[in-house]
């Protein structure tokens, strides 16, 4: 479902009368990252290429990505997903909700999908927040709710995303990503965790091609922490992986 949720938003987006009409911008990425010392995974060493789109249209704005994940070693792979669209109060309503450092509202909405028992169906409330040196700052909480026998993931998410440039020479390093955070966890067994997930990339287009390759290739590091993976008790991952990175 979620491989189809992602072709129906490339569909969606690659239509000239309903980029016209409905969508205001987006995008459209591919990024391979390799790295070592993962935890609970057939093999500490993985390769991922990870296909993802973003973008706001005239309701509100929407993020999805589709991971393919090889264990490298151990012969064998898996998948996982997310859509996450979100409804913005101030669009639908046609007004200014600005207050504070509050831009916008929404209803924020993610579907969780892949192999085993991990789909979940999220929903709560996003803010958009104007954060002095960030390019974007969003804050969604959600609530969580499994769909897949085996997935004891009920509770509270809180998920900041977040992005900021750092000129350096004649192109930017770009400090991106997201922090996941369950908590106020329901079933016994499954512990309360925090997932940070950074993205440190230089924008080598820009560097190498000009001002018109900007935001197009990237190359870097992501660092994975994440305290009681999976909402295992104890297991802590934190490891680094190398990435590329082009959108279209």
């Amino acid at each position: 479902m979620m491989k189809k949720a992602c072709l129906g938003l490339a569909l969606l987006v690659s239509q000239p009368v309903l980029a016209d009409d409905l969508v205001q911008w987006w995008d459209a990425s591919v990024t391979v990252l390799h790295g070592d010392d993962y935890d609970l995974a057939p093999s500490h060493r993985q390769t991922t290429v990870t296909v993802e789109t973003a973008g706001a249209w005239k309701y509100g704005d929407w993020f999805a990505f589709q991971d393919f994940i090889t264990f490298n070693g151990a012969d064998s792979s898996t998948t996982y997903g997310e859509i996450s669209p979100r409804f913005s109060a101030g669009k639908i309503l046609g007004k200014d909700l600005s207050f504070g450092p509050v831009t916008d509202v929404s209803l924020a909405l993610t579907y969780e999908e892949g192999e085993g028992p991990v789909e979940s169906f999220l929903y709560g409330v996003g803010l958009d927040l104007k954060v002095p040196g960030f390019t974007y700052f969003s804050l969604n909480t959600y609530k969580r709710d499994p769909i897949s026998s085996g997935n004891n993931s009920d509770g509270w998410q809180l998920t900041p995303v977040y992005r900021f440039d750092i000129p350096v020479g004649d192109a930017n390093i770009v400090i991106d990503g997201y922090i996941d955070w369950v908590f106020s966890a329901d079933k016994a067994g499954y512990e309360e965790n925090i997932h940070f997930n950074p993205q440190v990339k230089y924008d080598l287009g820009k560097s190498l091609m000009g001002e018109a390759k900007s935001n197009k290739l990237f190359v870097g590091f992501e660092y994975d922490y994440w305290k009681n993976k999976y909402g295992v008790k104890n297991v802590d991952q934190s490891t680094y992986s190398i990435i590329a990175q082009y959108h279209f």
